[in-house]
């Protein structure tokens, strides 16, 4: 198995990295991740001395997990992307497995949710892993598919029956959210990719009409969206939660009562986790949500930046992908801490409370980070004691300086 490891790492590629990371994106997301230790502390101090009799209790859990995912994206910012495409479908059916699993019984609920599978003392949330999956076999299979993605049968149906899948298990959890965000990164992905706007516009449609089915017909969530029309009303039962959120942004005001102050904590349930959001607005004010926003902006926009400047369509793609979902994510759950949607059970990426959603989001971060690392044509291909100078010349680059070199390149 070492091995074969060795010779795969090893193995050349079309294109190899010639260059490091976007800087600006790294050192925004390793902010993130260190201001996301600092208020799950602040948010969870009060339930966990009640809990556990330890205030510090998720402060350690969230420090020990922010660790390993600081680890993993500076891993995943050094392997090259281009590695997973054999790893496409493996990678597919092992998150594909794990939601069956958690719907089959063998999940860990909480919240009224079967979103967890247990491995002793850590619980994996496969719908987590899941985007990420999914982000990766579009990327595979729409760059290899290229001019076919026009077809409705080739470029459309496959894509659409994989992702409704996915969907359908993450809605047997139940897991809305989820199958929301599964949903809008399929039709970025294909949208991007090139699929007829008419068939997207079509299938759109009937997403619309099967979502306002799936929430009219189901009790509970038609008495969230009761709740969340008429919140006033509910503020003691169905609508506490939204309306404690709401509660604490208005208290924060511009500059926030100060990190650790916050009053909101006593009242706002699991505010470490998908409320979090609120924590913020109340110790740190609208300066602080503002700030929190623009750091989520700066890294979709480097991410489409290094999407646009990949050297290939699967590398695009993933890129696209992943900032796709770190925005989408990040605003749906803004959007429901502040009450401008029904609540949704979707983490704030690198600021919620959770291992499964700070090692994935990590995961996805070194990725995206990857695919950012300017790339020039692999030295694979090239005779065995070629000259530095004729592999510059191959190449379209020359680490010589020569301007003739980098002329002839141009022309090539």
């Amino acid at each position: 198995m070492l091995a074969w490891l060795r010779r795969y790492l090893s193995r050349p590629n079309g294109v190899v990295p010639s260059g490091s990371v976007d800087s600006i994106m790294a050192a925004v997301a390793i902010g993130l991740l260190g201001f996301g230790i600092v208020m799950v502390y602040s948010a969870s101090t009060v339930e966990a001395a009640v809990a556990f009799g330890d205030p510090q209790y998720y402060l350690k859990r969230q420090a020990y997990f922010g660790i390993a995912a600081l680890v993993l994206m500076l891993l995943m910012s050094r392997f090259d992307y281009h590695r997973f495409r054999p790893l496409t479908y493996p990678i597919l059916a092992v998150v594909t497995g794990m939601l069956m699993l958690s719907v089959m019984g063998f999940g860990h609920s909480g919240g009224g949710a079967t979103r967890w599978l247990r491995l002793g003392p850590i619980h994996i949330q496969p719908s987590e892993a899941a985007k990420l999956g999914l982000i990766l076999w579009l990327a595979y299979s729409l760059a290899k598919k290229k001019e076919r993605v026009k077809s409705f049968s080739v470029g459309m149906l496959p894509h659409l029956i994989m992702a409704g899948g996915l969907m359908l298990l993450c809605l047997k959890q139940p897991d809305f959210g989820g199958s929301v965000v599964l949903l809008f990164l399929t039709f970025t992905l294909l949208f991007v990719a090139g699929a007829r706007l008419g068939y997207l516009l079509g299938v759109g449609i009937l997403g619309v009409i099967a979502a306002g089915w799936l929430v009219r017909f189901t009790a509970y969530r038609w008495e969230r969206i009761l709740a969340f029309i008429n919140m006033s009303e509910h503020r003691h039962d169905l609508a506490y939660q939204p309306f404690q959120s709401v509660m604490s942004f208005g208290s924060g005001g511009w500059f926030g009562l100060g990190l650790g102050n916050g009053l909101q904590v006593l009242y706002l349930p699991e505010a470490h986790t998908d409320f979090v959001s609120a924590i913020i607005g109340e110790e740190l004010g609208f300066i602080g949500i503002l700030g929190l926003i623009s750091a989520y902006l700066v890294i979709v926009v480097q991410g489409v930046r290094a999407a646009l400047r990949a050297a290939d369509d699967y590398g695009a793609y993933i890129a696209f992908g992943i900032s796709a979902l770190f925005g989408v994510q990040s605003l749906i759950n803004l959007a429901v801490a502040m009450s401008m949607l029904p609540t949704k059970g979707l983490t704030l990426p690198f600021i919620s409370y959770g291992g499964s959603s700070l090692l994935v989001n990590a995961a996805a971060m070194g990725i995206l980070l990857n695919t950012s690392r300017p790339r020039m044509a692999g030295l694979g291909s090239l005779p065995v004691g070629a000259a530095p100078e004729a592999s510059a010349l191959l190449l379209g680059k020359s680490e010589f300086g020569s301007s003739d070199v980098n002329n002839a390149g141009d022309e090539s």
